[in-house]
């Protein structure tokens, strides 16, 4: 990549403008995960390290009215952040005025310092968002350098990622996003064959370009969840009340005449009479009989997914193979993260998302090359478009 990096920055008493991913789940003020806390803490403290004044600036939520104010209020992370660093983390409760600015110009080498809740812009026309050119422009003049490590919001042009970046004279990209291309480049540009893909979820119209773009580099792509029951319409088989998009009957077609064999589509379905956690049923074969829903893979399924994973060099996972929320419908998926858990010398990322959290809840963690701490910005990767988080960044 020839993006700059935190690396290529002198950082010593610069007013560093940090973006981060902090958008962590609280509840009653307390936070549930401190994954994304955790994973920004190496590019937090090289910047401490340096002798850098770093400023962060993270959303939390969505902020559509001011009932959202005090939910998605930063302070708890403040605090969270504070102890994981073991120093003090000056928090200022507003996302511009006097004083921001004030505090930003008492600031000494290596002290921390966070803004308040980016999204608490929305209120002002959605200025965060929307990218707002003067709240932009006035983020860029509180410090002297912009690093990007928010992977999670890459795939959006907001004020505090490309509109800062683009109105500073210096940018990089953090340790956390500069490990997330490199690790998302080396499954899907430069792959080791044989490369199977495994793509899920509840619509095909979601994961066009993914699959557009698959076709092209894997050796083999399973298709599961609810988008697999268009496909399977495409080649005129029965689904019953499975999930369909009609629209895209003909475009399913021509992925499967276009794919020379690589897609692999379900044998049989896990089903249920309706969209609940009904007792697991399976189908004899293809077909899903009236009155029902194809919910999972079924046993034939999972075992021919599990044979296309074996000796594979490089698996690529975006999406459940089935409703992996539900007790009774949540097999295929644990079976195929079970599967690559289990390989070896493979090189396997996982996609952000359900996946991800599927793969996580199993205690596989540590089983996967990476899994990615973005959903849709490592969706958007995986459709070969670029990201305007990144690409507002210096180029080396």
């Amino acid at each position: 990549m020839n993006k700059k990096t935190i690396d290529n920055l002198n950082l010593n008493g610069k007013k560093v403008l940090l973006r981060v991913d902090f958008n962590v789940p609280i509840k009653n003020g307390v936070i549930q995960s401190d994954k994304r806390i955790t994973a920004a803490l190496p590019t937090i403290k090289k910047v401490i390290d340096e002798g850098g004044k770093t400023i962060l600036l993270s959303h939390l939520g969505r902020v559509a009215s001011s009932d959202d104010k005090e939910k998605n209020d930063l302070a708890p992370v403040a605090i969270d952040l504070e102890k994981k660093l073991g120093k003090k983390v000056l928090f200022v409760p507003n996302t511009r005025g006097k004083e921001l600015e004030e505090s930003i110009s008492k600031m000494n080498n290596g002290d921390v310092l966070m803004i308040q809740n980016t999204r608490y812009e929305d209120l002002n026309n959605k200025a965060e968002s929307k990218n707002d050119p003067e709240l932009g422009k006035y983020w860029a003049s509180l410090g002297d350098v912009f690093i990007n490590d928010a992977f999670g919001t890459a795939h959006r042009a907001h004020a505090s990622n490309v509109g800062i970046a683009s109105n500073i004279n210096e940018s990089a990209i953090g340790y956390l996003i500069q490990k997330e291309i490199e690790m998302l480049s080396r499954g899907l540009d430069n792959p080791s064959h044989p490369f199977v893909a495994i793509v899920g979820g509840a619509k095909v119209s979601d994961k066009i370009s993914v699959i557009e773009n698959l076709l092209n580099k894997a050796d083999k792509i399973l298709i599961g969840g609810g988008m697999s029951y268009t496909f399977l319409k495409a080649q005129g088989y029965e689904i019953g009340d499975s999930l369909l998009e009609k629209d895209y009957i003909d475009l399913a077609k021509k992925f499967l005449n276009e794919s020379n064999g690589k897609l692999i589509l379900p044998l049989d379905h896990a089903i249920s009479s309706g969209y609940k956690d009904n007792p697991r049923e399976i189908t004899e074969g293809i077909n899903v009989p009236k009155n029902y829903m194809g919910l999972d893979l079924g046993d034939k399924s999972i075992e021919l997914y599990k044979n296309a994973l074996e000796g594979a060099k490089t698996v690529v996972w975006n999406g459940p193979m089935g409703v992996a929320e539900f007790e009774n419908f949540k097999q295929g998926t644990v079976a195929v993260a079970t599967a690559i858990a289990n390989q070896e010398n493979v090189f396997s990322v996982i996609g952000g998302g359900d996946s991800a959290a599927a793969a996580i809840d199993l205690g596989f963690e540590d089983k996967f090359t990476h899994i990615s701490t973005g959903g849709g910005a490592s969706l958007q990767y995986m459709e070969g478009k670029p990201l305007p988080g990144i690409e507002a960044i210096n180029n080396k």
